[in-house]
């Protein structure tokens, strides 16, 4: 098709920041973000070019726990499938394709290089395809972002018959004959969307918390001051999946706060929280025994609650646990153990409810995803990696086109809120939260995916 593109150079650079307050989740505790940048110059094959840009920092922490290898290391493994992913891009002078082809096309590559990079830096522990996803996820978006702007349209314009080749069955088998990505997206930006504030393992609830060893730049500290400050009303709670009664009582806490001041300044009770303990929990049945506690000392608490976020090990097909018990009393979400179709068929089939969506496991794929959960009408959430800059505003945008379960996760603004002033300032609409929601809006026009520098 004359809007398809050939790629035909990409530039990786990145930048560091250090985290405001250390985030705790699972059993890691992250201190700094490590954001890659990536710029993709694109040519239309019906003439024009144009540069996309895309960007997401490397959460290593999340992507690749296992302690037994360096930080170092991870994040050194990581630039190098970024690397190497490039490069087998850039080789494909003359080939032209839709960005969703240029994705589905190198898949099966990127396994390679994870192997491949394991054994060049011979890592103790292989680098999962998690964090493969994570690195090359930039360049993803940047070839997403190019695409739209070298055909002078929105990207998400151009996923229908128009500008797709092949419809939905190509990628997702005979069920979506004759259906296309845009009959699953929405035609414009939402006005506003909700956001979920983070409560991390280490944040304080209330003001009395507070003390002198806390940051002193006119920022929020403790969650009372968040609520008073943003009107949040999402609440995303970390557990420790191993300390039961620590988890219970957190949660209930969480609530009695953010009831309390939602009631005392913005005169409503409305708040909604998702709990994610990040893979802590050994079985099932100990969530099941959580979800009791919460329901038997704070039932008004346990209906407050959306969702739970991958409660147990991300290895699906290892542990092959049956999640059924579970969604038979909430939501349960799959979020690191999905990092491809095959595995949200599986995860589906163990019973999880859905998938937790996010830009980081690249923007092909979180498209795939949410048009084949919209076809078989299961929930969905979309989440993020504390996201700064232009992978904040990507994740926004793409939560703002599709249907989330009431809002998507934005907390760069607590741990990392000095990153990319630059960006804030071009979208601050996107970065300021006003009675819970930031506005999305001010993408409508924009071309590609809205992404510039």
């Amino acid at each position: 098709m004359e809007s398809d593109i050939c790629i035909e150079s990409i530039d990786l650079s990145y930048r560091n920041y250090r985290l405001r307050v250390p985030l705790k989740f699972g059993s890691v505790i992250v201190n700094e973000s490590i954001s890659l940048i990536a710029r993709v110059m694109v040519k239309r094959k019906g003439g024009g070019e144009a540069e996309g840009i895309g960007s997401m920092p490397l959460v290593c922490e999340w992507a690749f726990p296992d302690p037994r290898v360096e930080h170092e290391d991870k994040i050194e493994a990581m630039r190098l499938v970024a690397e190497k992913y490039a490069e087998i891009l850039k080789a494909e002078s003359g080939t032209y394709l839709h960005p969703i082809d240029w994705f589905v096309k190198f898949e099966d590559e990127i396994p390679r290089i994870t192997n491949f990079v394991s054994e060049e830096l011979k890592l103790r522990v292989p680098l999962p395809i998690l964090a493969s996803l994570v690195a090359v996820s930039p360049i993803d978006a940047a070839v997403h972002d190019g695409f739209g702007k070298a055909n002078g349209i929105c990207s998400y314009d151009g996923y229908g018959p128009k500008y797709m080749k092949r419809d939905l069955s190509h990628y997702l088998g005979p069920r979506f004959k004759g259906k296309y990505l845009s009959d699953y997206i929405k035609p414009k930006y939402e006005a506003k969307i909700p956001i979920f504030h983070l409560v991390g393992g280490l944040d304080k609830l209330t003001k009395d918390e507070v003390d002198s060893e806390d940051p002193r730049d006119g920022l929020p500290v403790s969650l009372e001051e968040w609520i008073e400050r943003d009107g949040v009303f999402c609440f995303k709670v970390k557990l420790t999946g191993t300390d039961i009664d620590w988890d219970v009582e957190r949660t209930k806490a969480v609530a009695r706060v953010a009831e309390e001041k939602l009631k005392e300044i913005y005169d409503k009770s409305e708040y909604y929280l998702s709990v994610d303990s990040n893979e802590m929990h050994r079985s099932p049945n100990e969530v099941l025994e959580y979800l009791g506690r919460v329901k038997r000392e704070a039932p008004d608490v346990f209906e407050r609650i959306l969702y739970i976020e991958q409660p147990v090990s991300r290895e699906l097909e290892k542990d092959m646990f049956d999640m059924k018990p579970i969604s038979a009393i909430k939501p349960v979400l799959a979020d690191e153990g999905v990092t491809d179709i095959r595995k949200f068929d599986l995860a589906l089939n163990l019973g999880w409810t859905g998938v937790a969506l996010k830009t980081c496991k690249c923007h092909s794929s979180a498209l795939l995803l949410a048009a084949k959960a919209e076809e078989l009408k299961v929930p969905y959430s979309v989440q993020d990696l504390t996201c700064p800059g232009l992978a904040l505003v990507h994740s926004a945008g793409f939560a703002s086109r599709v249907n989330p379960i009431k809002g998507f996760e934005y907390n760069a603004r607590q741990y990392l809120p000095q990153a990319f002033p630059e960006v804030q300032e071009k979208y601050r609409p996107i970065f300021e939260v006003k009675n819970g929601f930031v506005r999305t809006d001010i993408l409508n026009g924009t071309l590609g995916l809205g992404l510039s520098l």
